[in-house]
């Protein structure tokens, strides 16, 4: 059956089962990869992505769900030539080692920060709990959401121009 998903602002319409959890569709049809397929159970957070701006587990996540609603993935966030700040902070915090949880932390922290870019370290922590990090970055990952709400919070600035939050 197709489905219509609007996806990092773009209209696609995919031939799927309804029943197809989202994160299939994004790697295997859209060819977006940076949602990854951790435990296939909700339970990781390495899949998830924004619904509305809100964060969901793309593996379990059926695409009947979605459509005419707006999902985000970690490439929408920016470009490898123009990274947003979310992407910017976590590389200038080195806030990956193996990177497989990176992904779903960024999006859950969006999320967050598009609420409240002043979140403090508790806040932080609570948004991002569902999301395992087996590496042990996860001192760098806090530091990197504080940053990114900082780059936000700049760029926001009546008069910001870019670059000013460096």
């Amino acid at each position: 059956m197709a489905v219509t998903l609007s996806v990092n602002g773009q209209s696609h319409t995919v031939e799927s089962e309804l029943d197809t959890p989202l994160l299939y569709v994004l790697r295997d049809d859209l060819g977006l990869n940076g949602a990854k397929y951790g435990c296939g159970l909700g339970q990781c957070g390495s899949c998830t992505v924004l619904v509305d701006g809100a964060p969901v587990f793309s593996c379990v996540t059926p695409i009947l769900l979605l459509e005419g609603r707006e999902i985000t993935t970690v490439e929408g966030l920016g470009t490898v030539d123009e990274p947003g700040p979310m992407q910017r902070a976590f590389i200038e915090e080195q806030a990956a080692q193996c990177g497989y949880c990176i992904p779903g932390m960024m999006m859950r922290a969006q999320a967050l920060l598009e609420r409240n870019p002043s979140a403090g370290d508790a806040e932080i922590r609570a948004a991002l709990e569902p999301n395992l990090c087996r590496c042990g970055t996860h001192m760098r990952i806090l530091k990197a959401v504080r940053r990114a709400g900082q780059l936000m919070q700049s760029a926001a600035a009546p008069g910001a121009s870019e670059g000013a939050a460096s």
